[in-house]
C-alpha cells in the first residue's frame, strides 16, 4: 500500500515537471508545454507552449498531433471590432533568433473531439510538425482549469 501511495505522489509530482522541460530539435527548443484541464471529453482541450528559433533561418509550426485529440489544429485568436474569433492557422511562424509563445488570447493548438476529458495532474503527448526542423514529440502536462501557464521557477527555468 505504501508502494503504490508513493507511486501516485512520484507521479504527480514527475508530471508537473514536464511542463518545465526543454526539447530540443536542430536550432527550435520547445519548453512550457501545458493544457488547461476540461469539463469532459465534449469540450475542446487547448496546447500553449513557446518555441525559440536559435538558429539563422526562419522556420514555422505547420501542424500538431496527439493521441488525445481526433481533430487537434493550429488557431489564432483575432479580435476584430471588439469581437474575438479563433480561426485556423495553416502556420505558426517561428522567425530565426526569436521566441514565439502560443499562449491564451494569441496563437495556441485547438484540441477538439478529445478522446477523454484532460485531468489536473495528467499528460499527454504531442507531436509538433515543422516546416524545416521536421517532427519531434513533446510532453504536455494538464494543469487546473483556471491555470495561467506552469510555475516552473522551481525547475530553474
Amino acid at each position: 500500500m505504501k508502494t503504490l501511495a508513493f507511486s501516485a505522489i512520484l507521479s504527480l509530482t514527475a508530471s508537473a515537471a514536464f511542463a518545465c522541460e526543454t526539447v530540443t530539435l536542430g536550432d527550435l527548443t520547445i519548453q512550457n508545454a501545458w493544457s488547461r484541464a476540461t469539463i469532459g471529453a465534449g469540450r475542446p482541450g487547448v496546447l500553449y507552449l513557446e518555441i525559440t528559433n536559435k538558429g539563422s533561418t526562419d522556420d514555422a509550426l505547420v501542424g500538431i498531433a496527439t493521441p488525445a485529440a481526433g481533430m487537434p489544429m493550429l488557431h489564432e485568436t483575432v479580435v476584430s471590432n471588439g469581437v474575438a474569433s479563433m480561426p485556423h492557422a495553416m502556420a505558426v511562424p517561428v522567425p530565426a533568433g526569436q521566441t514565439v509563445a502560443l499562449a491564451p488570447g494569441g496563437y495556441h493548438g485547438m484540441l477538439m473531439d478529445l478522446t477523454a476529458a484532460l485531468k489536473e495532474g495528467e499528460t499527454f503527448p504531442v507531436t509538433l510538425m515543422f516546416q524545416t526542423a521536421g517532427e519531434m514529440t513533446v510532453t504536455v502536462d494538464v494543469l487546473s482549469m483556471r491555470a495561467e501557464g506552469p510555475d516552473c521557477a522551481d525547475a530553474g527555468q
